[in-house]
């Protein structure tokens, strides 16, 4: 079955109806006038009734073509006000950027940045989904992730924001009640706390030279939010492996102690991805540069960049 164009031919009707004639109507449209008069036949023929008088002389509206004509009176106005939109996505960042990322970075980081966008950018609204599920973007309609290790889907583009080491830490009075690891073996006999979400399972990889080791664990508490494990290790529940975006101010003040600090447990890159698209909105290409410019000026998540 043929598929019709409800749109083949307003264009040139409306020309006509304009210029009341189609030679007029074929130089405005940069058309030959034998296109113009067959656009305008197919489309009464679709419609089923005549639009236009027709004589040597003069090219009137019948009356169903003026009700027609009426009806689409405002489509000109309104289709440039659509490509106006369209050219504004590449020129200006406005409109509506819905984005997801971790709840953990958006705890720390992602809550203050996007307030601090939001205010230099007023034509821009945001929808932040704070989650740790992998969403396909496309599927999902999102304009934007903030993920840590990837596992990227076709057609996205990546950038990397800023990358965090991970720390194996745990509150000083804890250390003193149960002892310091002095190798990643002395783990086992303490009270582990785990990220549920890691890739490889219950398991702490750690190295230190040309020595790797990987460390079972048999959690005393797993979490599936880092930020909530941050505080569960902060009431002294145990030793955690958690990336210095969470840990990094803790260790700082002495909230949290380091423990094997000479072995190195590994680091959490930071990226940005979106939809390739060939023309991507302003509104997108804005924040990538903001998060991009914020993460630069973080220790936290520059201190695992090599």
């Amino acid at each position: 079955m043929k598929t019709v164009d409800p749109l083949y031919g307003l264009a040139a009707f409306l020309a006509v109806a304009a210029h009341e004639s189609f030679t007029g109507a074929a130089a405005a449209l940069g058309l030959t006038r034998a296109t113009v008069s067959a656009q305008v036949a197919d489309l009464e023929a679709r419609l089923g009734v005549r639009l236009l008088h027709r004589s040597t002389r003069a090219v009137r509206l019948t009356p169903a073509g003026q009700a027609f004509r009426d009806r689409l009176a405002d489509l000109p106005d309104r289709v440039d006000a659509a490509e106006r939109a369209a050219r504004a996505e590449q020129t200006a960042p406005e409109g509506r950027l819905r984005v997801t990322a971790p709840p953990d970075l958006g705890q720390r980081f992602l809550i203050p940045w996007v307030a601090e966008f939001l205010a230099e950018h007023p034509r821009i609204t945001i929808e932040l989904d704070l989650s740790n599920a992998a969403h396909n973007l496309i599927e999902r309609h999102f304009d934007l992730a903030v993920r840590g290790t990837l596992a990227v889907e076709p057609n996205l583009v990546t950038r990397q924001l800023g990358a965090s080491l991970l720390h194996t830490c745990a509150r000083p009075d804890y250390l003193a009640r149960r002892g310091v690891p002095a190798e990643p073996g002395d783990l086992a006999g303490h009270d582990l706390l785990h990220f549920a979400h890691l890739r490889g399972g219950r398991v702490w990889p750690m190295s230190r030279g040309e020595a790797r080791v990987l460390v079972p664990v048999a959690p005393r508490l797993e979490l599936n939010d880092g930020w909530a494990l941050r505080l569960a290790a902060l009431e002294g529940a145990g030793i955690c492996q958690l990336p210095g975006f969470i840990v990094g101010e803790d260790i700082r003040q002495g909230r949290l102690v380091p423990v094997l600090g000479d072995w190195q447990a590994g680091r959490v890159p930071l990226h940005a991805v979106y939809p390739d698209n060939r023309l991507i909105a302003q509104r997108v290409k804005a924040f990538v540069a903001f998060l991009a410019r914020k993460a630069r000026a973080e220790p936290d998540l520059t201190e695992g960049l090599t």
